[in-house]
């Protein structure tokens, strides 16, 4: 039986994702003690969320690792466009914002999270523990002081002052603290993802946009995905995949091909089989509650959101960068409290509301079908995007809460 590794730090982050590691950048550059505790090797993780919004982009460049991912390579998206044949029914254009954030950004996770870890390992007090899995939380007097982890990596305990679980929608951190996930069914919606090669690049001075094709009750989405690829994802109803594949395979790709007519020969040539695609249970949920004695839930462990709308990432950093000062001050003042940690979620609740309602939102009109949507709603659109209301509506999208700002009078380097 293999010896049990044993550290001590100050706070323990499970998972390695955009939450987790812009938290440990900014704890460890505060002066933090970091342990972050992921299950997968690092840089051997699959990843379908690509897309920066202009707040998240922000945020990293005054971290100073944008540019660094962004040199790992990736592409530029001019707009937002829900399309339906050759009618676009809705256009957002983010050249309307101001640069150098006026664009969004199809990057591969994985580039982000290696400049995040490139930046991390400069610091003595950051110690990274991956391909282990943690099996359970360390308590004393009920208050969460650590956790047991296990994996290819070896087995450990970390000791820790408080545990951030950052492990994403299916939170073990979570499960094992007992809180309630609060899933709710609110989109009605599962997406089948893939990825074709394409060689075409934008004629010069094309454009690259974000595209919603409209074909019945199943819209398709479709980026540029560095280098050569295109990341497609086909909504269907909840739990609507058995139905589709009692129909044949070949049913189905020929309508993903009359879904997205640009690509229809890529889909033909290349979506061979189901094993080509991969299903998204999409639900959102907001957890009971995000923080616990000694515990404090951020990102996707304690809202989970739909990927319409390309918000995950932009989320994901702000929750780091609000959660920053709560963890600071409960380690500068030694207590991690519920009543402390829970600060956090106080002042992050109202706009994670706010997100949920704008995607509810979007969703319909993605969804929606008929007169109103087709014909009159564009036009309405287009009357809308030249007042003050649009750019409201951009600046959200984009933004979020565009008064989150990283607390530079923590950071001692």
């Amino acid at each position: 039986m293999t010896a049990e590794d044993e550290v001590t730090t100050d706070i323990c982050v499970v998972g390695a994702g955009p939450a987790g590691l812009v938290l440990a950048l900014l704890l460890v550059r505060s002066g933090v003690r970091v342990a972050v505790v992921e299950k997968h090797r690092a840089g051997q993780r699959e990843f379908r969320g690509e897309i920066l919004q202009p707040g998240a982009m922000r945020l990293l460049d005054e971290l100073g690792v944008l540019a660094g991912a962004r040199a790992r390579g990736c592409h530029e998206h001019a707009r937002f466009r829900l399309v339906e044949q050759d009618r676009v029914l809705l256009d957002i254009d983010y050249r309307a914002l101001p640069a150098p954030y006026d664009h969004l950004l199809s990057i591969p996770q994985a580039h982000v999270l290696d400049e995040l870890l490139l930046h991390l390992e400069k610091y003595e007090d950051f110690t990274y523990l991956d391909r282990r899995r943690v099996s359970g939380l360390v308590r004393e007097n009920g208050v969460v002081r650590g956790v047991r982890a296990d994996g290819a990596g070896g087995p450990v305990l970390v000791r820790a002052r408080a545990v951030v679980g950052a492990d994403g929608r299916f939170s073990k951190t979570r499960q094992l603290a007992g809180i309630d996930a609060g899933r709710t069914e609110a989109f009605d919606l599962d997406v089948l993802w893939f990825k074709l090669r394409s060689d075409e690049a934008p004629a010069p001075g094309g454009l690259r946009d974000v595209r919603v094709f409209r074909s019945g009750s199943s819209p398709v989405l479709a980026y540029d995905s560095f280098p050569d690829r295109i990341q497609v994802g086909w909504t269907l109803p909840h739990k609507g995949y058995q139905q589709v594949v009692t129909q044949g395979f070949e049913h189905v790709r020929s309508e993903l091909a009359r879904a997205v007519p640009p690509y229809a020969d890529l889909i033909h040539e290349q979506i061979k089989s189901f094993k080509d695609v991969s299903l998204l249970d999409v639900f959102s949920g907001r957890a009971e509650r995000w923080a616990a004695d000694g515990l404090l839930l951020i990102g996707d462990a304690a809202h989970t959101h739909s990927p319409i709308g390309a918000q995950g990432i932009n989320l994901a950093v702000q929750d780091a960068v609000l959660a920053h000062p709560v963890l600071v001050g409960a380690v500068r003042g030694q207590d991690a409290s519920a009543g402390v940690l829970g600060e956090f979620e106080r002042r992050r609740a109202p706009d994670i509301a706010r997100m949920a309602r704008l995607q509810t939102v979007q969703s319909r009109a993605m969804l929606s079908t008929g007169t109103f949507a087709t014909r009159v709603r564009p036009r309405l659109a287009g009357v809308v995007r030249h007042t003050p209301l649009y750019r409201k509506i951009l600046d959200t999208i984009a933004y979020g809460n565009k008064s989150i700002r990283i607390d530079g009078d923590l950071l001692v380097d």
